[in-house]
C-alpha cells in the first residue's frame, strides 16, 4: 500500500504517540501500587494502556481493508475505555489521587476523540488505490417488480 502523505508509518500518527505516552504514564504511577496488586489492578491497567497502542499499530497493517482497520481502531477505544475503568477503580482504592486519576482520564478521552476521527474518516487512511480490497455495494430492497 502507498504512504500516505501525512504518515509513513503507525509511528507518525499522534493517536500512537500519544498511547505511548499514557503507556509509559501509567507504568510509572503503578509502581507506587501495593505489591499484593502486582497480579491483578497493576497487570490489568498496563495491560489494557499498552493495548491501545498495540491496537492502533495492528489496524495500520490492515489499511488495505477498511473494515478491518475500523475494527482494530474500534479494539484501541475500547482498550483506552477499559484503561479508564481501572484508573478509576485505582483511584476507588486510594492508589491515585483524583488529580491524577482526571489527568489519566482526559488522556485517554483524547485518544478516544482522535480514535474516533479516525475512524469517521477511515477512507483517508486507507486510500482509494486499485489494490484496496472493498466489499461491493449490495442492493437490500427491490422495487417490487417483476423483471
Amino acid at each position: 500500500m502507498s504512504e500516505l502523505r501525512h504518515a509513513k508509518s503507525f509511528r507518525d500518527l499522534l493517536v500512537y504517540q500519544k498511547a505511548r505516552q499514557l503507556a509509559a504514564e501509567i507504568f510509572r504511577v503503578t509502581k507506587d501500587f501495593p505489591r499484593e496488586e502486582m497480579y491483578s489492578l497493576t497487570n490489568q491497567i498496563r495491560r489494557s494502556s499498552r493495548g491501545v497502542g498495540a491496537q492502533i499499530a495492528e489496524a495500520w497493517a490492515k489499511r488495505r481493508y477498511e473494515a478491518h482497520f475500523v475494527a482494530k481502531l474500534t479494539d484501541a477505544d475500547g482498550e483506552q475505555q477499559e484503561t479508564q475503568h481501572w484508573i478509576e477503580t485505582a483511584a476507588d482504592c486510594g492508589y491515585l489521587t483524583q488529580s491524577q486519576a482526571n489527568d489519566l482520564i482526559e488522556k485517554c478521552a483524547e485518544i478516544g476523540r482522535l480514535l474516533g476521527g479516525m475512524m469517521a474518516k477511515a477512507d483517508l487512511f486507507c486510500g482509494t488505490s486499485v489494490t484496496a480490497i472493498r466489499e461491493p455495494v449490495t442492493e437490500y430492497f427491490v422495487d417490487g417488480r417483476d423483471n
